[in-house]
């Protein structure tokens, strides 16, 4: 099987960090600037807005927006970089995958800088756990992402897990199976309206959980 993992929010909790991470930006940037909790407070409310599903589908390629130029937005996204944190062992998990013979592929969205996805993937030291990495958003859309999937590994069954299932919508073939991971901060835009678009959709509250889902995907569809 082709396993896909979404980053923030799947594989590690890079959103309890945000507030912090913007305070370190605004010191570095902003020294002169009183009140510095609470714009990092107002900066971290827009941040979570933006998660919501109006915004986060990525049915398109998407720019850099301009105000994503300021050295003070690389910042937040190198400051957030440090202080996030893996989710349950997640890299073992994607060790005992691979172990077992799956195809393991980093599946996310870019960040508003560009390349700055595939850094925060190094630093985190993820990226080379992976047998492939995708970064949708910028150069090519996710229907184009899961296009190019199909043209380097064919048919095969592809399970993808991200804690935004409204991504899944109309996405996919019947060869996919849609793994939801429940993860809090963003579980709480997710409406059953949405849950009832996807087929094959499987839910987990921890990754480990993962190969319980593969073990169903294989006694559903008859597999070795």
């Amino acid at each position: 099987m082709i396993v896909a993992f979404d980053f923030d929010g799947t594989l590690v909790d890079s959103y309890s960090v945000i507030e912090e991470a913007f305070k370190r930006a605004l010191e570095k940037h902003f020294r002169w600037l009183p009140f510095k909790e609470f714009w990092a407070k107002v900066l971290t409310k827009i941040e979570e807005y933006l998660e919501r599903p109006r915004f986060g589908k990525h049915g398109g390629k998407i720019k850099q927006p301009f105000i994503f130029k300021f050295k003070f937005f690389r910042t937040w996204f190198e400051e957030r970089a440090k202080l996030t944190k893996e989710l349950d062992n997640a890299k073992e998990l994607l060790k005992k995958l691979k172990e077992e013979g799956h195809i393991v592929i980093s599946f996310s969205a870019e960040d508003f800088i560009d390349g700055m996805k595939e850094y925060r993937l190094k630093v985190s030291g993820f990226y080379d756990l992976f047998d492939d990495v995708i970064i949708f958003g910028r150069d090519i859309t996710l229907c184009e992402a899961f296009s190019l999937v199909r043209e380097k590994y064919g048919d095969e069954i592809f399970v993808w897990v991200d804690d935004k299932p409204w991504r899944f919508i109309g996405r996919g073939d019947e060869n996919t199976e849609y793994v939801w991971y429940y993860f809090p901060p963003t579980a709480k835009y997710v409406k059953e309206e949405i849950l009832a678009q996807i087929p094959h959709l499987h839910v987990i509250r921890d990754l480990w959980s993962l190969f319980d889902v593969i073990e169903r995907i294989k006694q559903e569809r008859k597999l070795k």
